[in-house]
């Protein structure tokens, strides 16, 4: 009687072992596919990327071409200057305060540590650090997180509720009415916003030096220049045309390339300032880098 019952209870465990096996074996051929399908994603997104990149490329040039058209049409790339500009007044100012009174504390302490006289220098280093990259960067990086959103949105908007399909429907070029005056709009405003940055920058430097008792405008303003040149200072100042221009063409192109719905409008305006603060940085390196180069050859 004991071995029937323990080939009857080998006989019932059979089914499941055999059910076990069958689930195994059916995990077993769910994850190739499904690593398959993020390998799938990963390429489709890497195809869309190049796509888009290849697109923008073909976008720039006939945005730069139209900009400089516009640029003898002074009514249609005045008023958006004049919002770039104003609208980026406040963080210019806040920006170039901070920068002033941050590099005094940081530097003094470091240069009065150094030895006698060596404090001497610092209106020298504050101005060689705003002057050749942080007021260029920070001008660049403020037209891109404020006017890259409001270019991605507003032709977002525009290409959502079908204006720009009208405009092109009567014939209407919308790289020469709608990109090229705000792209002629960006480039003058960086360098007008580095300008105020610097300048609030050194005017921070200075009256926090003041506040110490131990220098003077004309002490401050001799020491400030005392080993800046001209072939140093202005490519630095012109980088930020450059920025402009990338900043210009790259949010145009986002918000005229946005898909349908309100969701569009968001994904085109958060795209922009992505795509604007990383291309101003590769910019700015790339820039520094040439500017080296001629330095060395001339």
């Amino acid at each position: 009687m004991g071995p029937v019952i323990l080939t009857s209870a080998t006989t019932c465990w059979k089914p499941a072992l055999k059910s076990a096996s069958v689930a195994d074996s059916v995990h077993a051929d769910v994850d190739p596919p499904a690593a398959e399908l993020r390998i799938g994603t990963f390429v489709t997104d890497a195809i869309t990327f190049l796509e888009r990149l290849g697109r923008l490329a073909a976008f720039a040039p006939r945005a730069v071409l139209a900009s400089f058209t516009a640029f003898f049409r002074p009514e249609l790339w005045l008023r958006p200057l004049y919002s770039v500009t104003i609208g980026g007044l406040p963080l210019a100012l806040v920006t170039g305060l901070a920068l002033g009174v941050v590099i005094w504390m940081h530097t003094r302490d470091v240069l009065a540590r150094t030895g006698t006289g060596a404090v001497e220098y610092l209106p020298t280093f504050l101005a060689a650090a705003v002057l050749l990259e942080l007021a260029p960067v920070g001008a660049g990086l403020i037209v891109a997180a404020r006017t890259g959103a409001s270019l991605g949105a507003e032709l977002a908007s525009m290409r959502v509720s079908e204006q720009i399909d009208a405009m092109e429907l009567l014939g209407v070029s919308t790289i020469r009415a709608l990109v090229a005056p705000r792209i002629v709009a960006c480039v003058f405003a960086a360098p007008l916003l580095h300008i105020f940055i610097a300048a609030t920058a050194l005017g921070s430097g200075f009256i926090a030096e003041l506040s110490t008792g131990s220098t003077t405008y004309l002490k401050y303003d001799t020491a400030a220049v005392r080993e800046l040149l001209l072939r140093d200072v202005v490519p630095a100042g012109l980088k930020t045309l450059a920025f402009g221009l990338v900043v210009g063409v790259t949010g145009c192109f986002a918000g005229l390339n946005a898909r349908e719905g309100s969701e569009g409008v968001g994904r085109a305006a958060t795209a922009s300032v992505v795509a604007c603060v990383l291309l101003v940085l590769a910019v700015d390196v790339l820039l520094v880098g040439l500017i080296k180069m001629m330095h060395q050859f001339l």
